[in-house]
């Protein structure tokens, strides 16, 4: 979805969704198990889903919810997902050492940023 600098609306975030994804009005309440009015008023703000209709606005749109809510997806850049998901599953033992490895990595991080500053105060 092509936000731009400004932060787009949830109503506006659905309907430039729903367009980028090729679908009609009417098509898209199909998918949502809804009447297409009920998805007009969405588009214009003046009625919110329910939690289910929610949940399959993310699932026909394509997207997480982060990006409905949002304006970005909160969590690791797909590059670092990718191996988020593949560490999702080795053994307990195993979790544990990448969890080490990453919060050494992040102390250093902090640590490297707390000097900076201070050289800065200086």
């Amino acid at each position: 979805m092509k936000i731009g600098s400004k932060a787009m609306s949830f109503p506006r975030k659905i309907a430039e969704l729903r367009k980028e994804n090729g679908l009609t009005q009417k098509a898209m309440a199909s998918k949502l198990d809804i009447h297409v009015s009920q998805l007009k008023r969405y588009e214009a703000g003046t009625s919110q889903p329910t939690l289910d209709v929610f949940r399959k606005l993310v699932l026909a749109l394509h997207v997480s919810a982060d990006i409905l809510l949002f304006d970005k997806q909160r969590g690791p850049d797909e590059d670092l997902r990718l191996h988020f998901e593949a560490a999702s599953k080795l053994d307990p033992d195993e979790k544990g050492v990448i969890k080490e490895i990453m919060e050494g990595m992040l102390l250093k991080h902090d640590a490297k940023k707390l000097r900076s500053l201070q050289k800065q105060a200086v």
